[in-house]
């Protein structure tokens, strides 16, 4: 009877955990748990504490929130879609008046579809200029950087 009123002290006035009151009074938490869940407080103080780790939680994540620095990761996707748009670039601009069936055909994919030869054709629906590629020969080998100019313009 001692050891029970002793449990029902410090789990109600002292606000102890079950496992910190099994230690004390060198007992199991399985006992302690018995204990507690007989007594006619035990639904009222379960509310209670539920309430105040509520609380607590709630201040807890302000403060972790605003004190949080995410870790910066090894991520070079930025620098790489910059150095793609640089090259992109130097293809698209007007100084370059030369640019290849396939780097056309990279930029413009919906326009085009494959035929049974694999080949790219023009959509027949777009309406396009003299100087846009009708179709494209994907059979041939691609071009080495060397001879990349002599690939232009295939209608």
């Amino acid at each position: 009877m001692e050891n029970k009123n002793k449990i029902l002290d410090l789990y109600y006035n002292q606000h102890l955990k079950q496992t910190e009151i099994s230690k004390i009074v060198g007992i199991t938490t399985q006992y302690v748990s018995k204990v507690v869940r007989a007594d006619k407080r035990n639904k009222q103080e379960k509310e209670n504490r539920k309430k105040e780790n509520m609380k607590k939680r709630k201040v807890y994540l302000q403060e972790y929130f605003k004190t949080y620095d995410r870790p910066k990761k090894n991520d070079n996707s930025y620098e790489q879609m910059l150095a793609q748009q640089r090259q992109d670039a130097i293809e698209l601009s007007y100084s370059c008046n030369n640019i290849s069936d396939y780097a056309f055909a990279k930029y413009n994919p919906s326009i085009y579809h494959t035929n049974r030869k694999g080949n790219l054709i023009i959509d027949r629906k777009i309406n396009v200029g003299s100087d846009i590629p009708k179709m494209i020969n994907m059979n041939l080998k691609v071009p080495t950087q060397k001879y990349k100019h002599r690939c232009n313009y295939s209608y």
